[in-house]
């Protein structure tokens, strides 16, 4: 049965009956007669077919809450026993939004620390893509927005709030001042992170909120793109102060409080809802509240 539910959880995190085959390593006919099993079994159809998949039925929604359920209990249980055999090790899979990227080394390195025999993963997804991540059991915890969009049934561990600020050329038109408003800001060149991205929409949304519209001149959903196009000196771009100083930005580059309104955004930690946590999960939640003093003075 737990075969066929992981079957289950790959469909929802693919949404493609051959790609889903490809991540459980088998072929696609053994997966559809896996969930047409399900379905007999049940007695109800669990997936919405045509030519291609086309979604869940509602009962197919629940029995798939049940199967994340079911299979996360079931590798949380093994971890929990493994642990007790040879103490913590394994594989801690953190799925990141990407303004949190340059200081997730303060959460991973203090608890690496204390557990040396683990392996560590970290990616970078919107905020959507780490709720859904956790959802499919593909992720063991993630860093992302708390306050902003609804982030479903997850368990959170406050860090840190977001501060905006503006990067911008020290010779620039407003490189000399010590804080600048949201509307000088919207007539520099600048360059944002895409709008699938939440740090994005915020800030779409602040820019609104004082009756501006702002079209960048340069998108990227990657940090690493924006603070190199930041070093050529020709753009400006806003990003949370707390993720300022990893970036390293040379000195022809300033970093300036943006008011008017002053605005900030809370991040945390947001692991899936399990009692007992497994024991990886565990471990970090408890580094992450050690550190998240340190991060909060930091923001």
């Amino acid at each position: 049965m737990q075969e066929k539910l992981e079957f289950l959880i790959a469909l929802a995190q693919e949404q493609h009956f051959g790609r889903a085959a490809q991540v459980c390593g088998v072929s696609q006919p053994n997966l559809s007669l896996a969930i047409k099993q399900l379905e007999s079994h049940f007695g109800v159809p669990l997936v919405d077919r045509g030519s291609r998949f086309v979604g869940f039925t509602p009962e197919g929604q629940r029995v798939l809450e049940w199967a994340r359920r079911i299979v996360g209990d079931t590798r949380a249980m093994h971890a929990d026993i493994e642990t007790m055999k040879q103490g913590l090790t394994g594989h801690l899979r953190l799925a990141v939004v990407p303004t949190s990227l340059p200081i997730i080394s303060k959460i991973t390195a203090a608890f690496w620390r204390q557990h040396a025999g683990v392996k560590l993963t970290i990616s970078s997804h919107t905020s959507t893509e780490v709720l859904s991540r956790l959802d499919n059991l593909e992720a063991d915890a993630g860093l992302t927005y708390l306050d902003n969009e609804p982030v479903g049934r997850v368990l959170e561990i406050p860090l840190y709030r977001e501060r905006y600020h503006l990067v911008t050329p020290a010779d620039g038109p407003v490189g000399d001042r010590q804080s600048v408003t949201w509307e000088e800001v919207a007539g520099l060149p600048l360059c944002l992170l895409t709008p699938d991205m939440q740090n994005r929409r915020i800030i779409d949304h602040i820019f609104k909120e004082v009756g501006l519209n702002v079209d960048p001149i340069l998108e990227s959903n990657s940090l690493v793109a924006l603070a190199t196009h930041l070093k050529s000196g020709l753009w400006s771009t806003i990003l949370p102060k707390i993720v300022t100083e990893p970036l390293s930005f040379p000195s022809n580059l300033r970093t300036i409080p943006i008011v008017a309104p002053e605005m900030s955004t809370l991040i945390g930690l947001v692991v899936s809802v399990r009692d007992p946590q497994p024991p990886l999960t565990a471990a970090l939640m408890a580094e992450a509240r050690a550190v998240a003093s340190q991060l909060a003075e930091q923001a």
